[in-house]
Parts: C-alpha cells; structure tokens; sequence
C-alpha cells in the first residue's frame, strides 16, 4: 500500500473517531443515553440553572433595582425551595436557548415558554401550567382596528419565538404585512412607541401587563391569531427532573400557594396545571 494511501486512511479514522466522539458528547448533553440522572444532578448540584431572556413582564425581568423578578420566578422559587436547592438565573439569548440548553449551561428554560410541535422535537416540555392569547397591539392614535387594516404594516415580532412562527404562517403576512424581528418585546413596543413600526404581535399577558403597569397610550385589537399554552423546557430525556419539578407544582395547587402568587401578579389564579 502506498504511504499516500495509508495517511488517507489514516486521517479518515481519525476523522471517524473525532466525529464519534462529538456525537457521544452530544447524547451526554441532551441525556439520550438511556440512564436519567438529571433529578440526582441538580440535588447533587443543590441547584437548579433557570434560563430566561430576562426582559419577559411579568414572566421573568429585570426591574428597575436591577433585580430579576416575576411570576415564573417567583414560582420557581418556591419550587426550588420545596426540593430543598436553591435556583439559579441564567440569562439566556432566547434565539439560541436550545444551545444553552442541550449545552448543559442551564437545567431549563422557564419564562412564558410558548408550547409548539418544533418545541416538542428539540425539548422535553413539562405539563402546561397557563394560558395564553397571541394579540397585536398597536398605538392608542392609530387606525389600525382590524387585522384586515394590517396589510402592508409593520409588525414588531421578537425573533426566536413562536409570535413569529405565527406570524409568518398567517393571512395577515399573506395580505402584505411584513415582519420586522427584533431580540426582545421590550424592543418591538419601543419601536411601536417611537412609530418605527405600525403594529407589535406578542403574548396577551405581556401586552396587558404592560399597559396597566406603564400607563402606555396602546390598544390590543379584539381579533388576535391564535391561543397557546406556557410550559417548562428540559432536556430530551431529563424525565425524572421534569416529573419532580412538575409534582411540585401541583402540591403547590392543592395547598394553595400556586394560586397566591398567581393572584399577587395578575389579580386572580390564572394558571391551569392539575386542573
């Protein structure tokens, strides 16, 4: 055999064996493996990471004492105190959470985290525990009433997320709306506030947090695209945390403690998990 041939040969088992080993380390990360210790690692850890974008009212966000505050942290506090570890914020680029995730950085994704089929394929998604409307809002002097009055307009949409997803796939998009993606809500309603776009399309409990809490002159049109529900995001394979973390919750409903946070932040028990 010629040496030429031989270093090509070579190279190509070395090639193999470097690529198996990114695919072992790979399955490590998402824990497809077979073997679920991913209860046994946070307790072992005493912690459990939360990702959030951190920017969510009044999921999860930054407020003006610089501190992370909101419904879903205040939950997963009371969780984590329950399981007997402590929680841990994570801030997170909600366009590339799943790295975050899959990469081992955080234990979970856990702020206004929209279901969908695609989340369903790249993560595993604990029982749903609120719903939610999908809406547009728009400036309070606007003539933008209806959706039909949205064809040609410019829709502020946060990018990473399932607002866009429906968005894209709408009629209103189809009429002639175009989509202007932006890295957080925050964003697309100061953009909406400065005119920069016609029309912001985002969650119903976002919007309406922020109308009450800010005094904003913004109105949310009566036709909104679609409802969907708020779940937790784990890793693929990573059951017996998602099961722990979910049994909690539903204790927390049959003594009541879900539904007092709940009411603390939106005035009444709005969430619907063990229900």
């Amino acid at each position: 055999m010629k040496i030429s041939m031989m270093k090509k040969l070579l190279c190509a088992a070395v090639s193999g064996m470097m690529l198996m080993g990114v695919g072992c380390a790979g399955e490590t990360a998402s824990n497809t493996s077979g073997e679920d210790n991913s209860l046994k690692n946070v307790q072992d850890a005493g912690k459990l990471v939360l990702g959030l974008d951190a920017t969510f009212k009044p999921m999860g966000f930054t407020d003006e004492n610089d501190q992370i505050v909101g419904f879903d942290i205040d939950v997963a506090e009371e969780v984590c105190s329950r399981m007997g570890i402590e929680l841990e914020l994570y801030s997170v680029n909600w366009d590339t959470k799943e790295q975050d995730l899959n990469a081992g950085t955080i234990d979970c994704i856990w702020n206004g985290l929209s279901v969908s089929e695609e989340r369903k394929q790249m993560m595993l998604m604990s029982e749903p525990y609120m719903n939610n409307e999908m809406v547009f809002v728009v400036n309070g002097k606007s003539d933008i009433t209806t959706l039909s009055d949205l064809s040609d307009a410019k829709i502020g949409v946060q990018n990473g997320s399932t607002a866009l997803e429906i968005l894209n796939a709408s009629e209103v998009v189809a009429n002639g709306a175009v989509p202007v993606e932006l890295a957080t809500n925050v964003e697309a309603l100061q953009q909406l506030e400065l005119d920069m776009v016609d029309a912001v399309f985002l969650d119903s409990v976002v919007a309406n947090y922020e109308i009450v809490s800010t005094g904003k002159d913004y109105k949310v049109l009566e036709e909104g695209l679609s409802s969907e529900e708020y779940a937790i995001g784990f890793r693929l394979g990573d059951q017996a945390l998602c099961d722990e973390v979910t049994k909690t919750l539903k204790e927390m409903v049959a003594d009541g403690k879900l539904a007092e946070i709940s009411t603390e932040w939106f005035g009444s028990d709005v969430t619907t998990i063990g229900k």
